[in-house]
């Protein structure tokens, strides 16, 4: 089992920075996969097809954005942020503004976007990209992409409309990368290359929400475009340890005492109707078992997840985030590495009878770990089955703006959304477009959170 694991995160980490691969590529990681790990050709093609790995033409990420391989090896990380970034947007807005004109490539505009994203988030990204050079770019090993561009590049300089759909990661004026760039670099970027350790880039861009297969339940339908500027998502979700130092600040969040033990300690405790009288079930008073600290927190209510993420300057994602990053950068798949999963992949169905340690299973392409199993997720949003008919396609977030549902939290009483399978999930609620709803002072032993911080340009 340890050789297969060492392959599937060898393919989860190639399918980081390339969704796409060759069929001599791939022959030559079934060979891999039998000769060092042992296992069987249909072994590895599953776990091929559940990665998610296309076969198919070789895309030259460095020549969508103008560079060349000397080029980049001599500039610094935030000039190559900042070239591919500018590059980025110039090509995205002019493929929305395109509409649904055919390109010569045979790609339609979507899957463009598609492909610009993809090369965008492992450029920017020196991990990734250092990964595609050494795989994919070997010296001698050019290839080509069909070029479409220069008429969308025309619409985007003729044109006079406003610009209402593009990344809001840039400043309109942000000189060219063939400018002296390191005298000009947003704040943004520098939010980009120094995001903590704990958390990790959601690049802003279009993805489809939802689900339309034949598992879909209607509530996730129908599937719809949604563009979303860039934040910064936590990797694991909240653990015991570190709720622990939240409600040891704060007093009037700590774990409610019994009758018998008042007056003895202290009377701060959160009010009645911020639970259902099973908040911190698990824990002793206001202390958790000490083999549970880097397991996920549990038997929180919507509440004081949200006053959580206040006291740490972040706040809890949309549901609409929450799907973007689980997807990891892949298209229609139900899981966050494909279309299969099992035991090896993520805490659910009841197989450990339990929560686990943050960040025992394989991250996704985006570099989110548990995002499915271990602990349903809070989201931020109201829980409205209909919502997808009706919601809107551009930082879309359900019951009001984001400012008031986070300033009126404590008043409100509707349900709130809830994501991803749980420890205690079938394998059809462990699919990342998968949804419900819960009151916002319910506490359950499957349902935890994780927060997000919204880059400012």
């Amino acid at each position: 089992m340890q050789e297969r694991d060492t392959f599937i995160a060898f393919i989860n980490q190639l399918k980081a920075v390339s969704p796409t691969i060759t069929d001599e590529q791939r022959k030559g990681f079934l060979r891999l996969a039998v000769q060092q790990h042992g296992l069987t050709v249909d072994e590895a093609t599953e776990i091929l097809n559940g990665a998610g790995l296309s076969i198919g033409e070789r895309i030259d990420y460095l020549a969508i954005f103008g560079f060349s391989i000397d080029e980049i090896e001599e500039l610094d990380e935030l000039s190559i942020v900042n070239h591919v970034e500018v590059a980025h947007k110039k090509l995205y807005t002019a493929s929305l503004r395109a509409g649904g004109r055919p390109r010569a490539d045979g790609r339609t505009e979507e899957q463009w976007r598609t492909v610009l994203n993809q090369a965008r988030d492992t450029l920017i990204d020196p991990q990734k990209r250092n990964a595609y050079l050494e795989t994919f770019l070997s010296e001698g090993d050019r290839f080509e992409i069909p070029a479409d561009d220069s008429p969308q590049e025309n619409t985007e300089t003729q044109s006079t409309e406003p610009d209402t759909a593009t990344p809001a990661i840039l400043e309109e004026d942000t000189p060219p990368a063939q400018q002296n760039v390191q005298t000009a670099i947003p704040e943004s970027i520098q939010l980009i290359v120094d995001a903590p350790d704990n958390m990790t880039l959601i690049p802003a861009g279009e993805f489809r929400m939802g689900s339309n297969d034949e598992e879909a339940n209607d509530d996730e339908q129908p599937v719809q475009n949604v563009f979303l500027d860039a934040f910064l998502m936590d990797k694991y979700p909240v653990t015991n340890a570190e709720f622990k130092e939240f409600v040891d600040e704060n007093p009037q969040w700590r774990k409610p005492v019994k009758w018998y033990e008042l007056g003895k300690i202290a009377a701060a405790y959160i009010p009645n109707e911020y639970h259902d009288g099973y908040y911190l079930h698990h824990w002793h008073r206001n202390n958790y078992l000490e083999e549970l600290a880097n397991h996920p927190v549990v038997h929180i209510s919507w509440y004081a997840a949200v006053a959580y993420s206040q006291w740490i300057g972040k706040r809890l994602p949309t549901e609409a985030e929450w799907e973007k990053a689980a997807r990891g950068g892949l298209v229609s798949k139900k899981y966050p590495w494909g279309d299969l999963i099992d035991s090896t992949m993520a805490n659910f169905g009841n197989n450990s009878g339990s929560t686990t340690d943050v960040g025992k299973y394989i991250p996704n392409g985006y570099d989110v770990f548990d995002i499915t199993g271990n602990v349903s997720e809070w989201c931020l949003d109201e829980y409205d089955r209909e919502c997808y008919k009706l919601s809107d396609k551009h930082n879309p977030v359900s019951g009001g703006s984001i400012e008031n549902i986070v300033k009126d939290f404590t008043i409100s009483k509707a349900s709130r959304v809830i994501r991803g399978g749980s420890w205690y999930s079938a394998e059809h609620n462990a699919r990342v477009s998968n949804r419900d709803g819960l009151t916002p002072w319910i506490t359950n032993r499957i349902v935890g959170f994780r927060c997000v911080k919204p880059i400012t340009t």
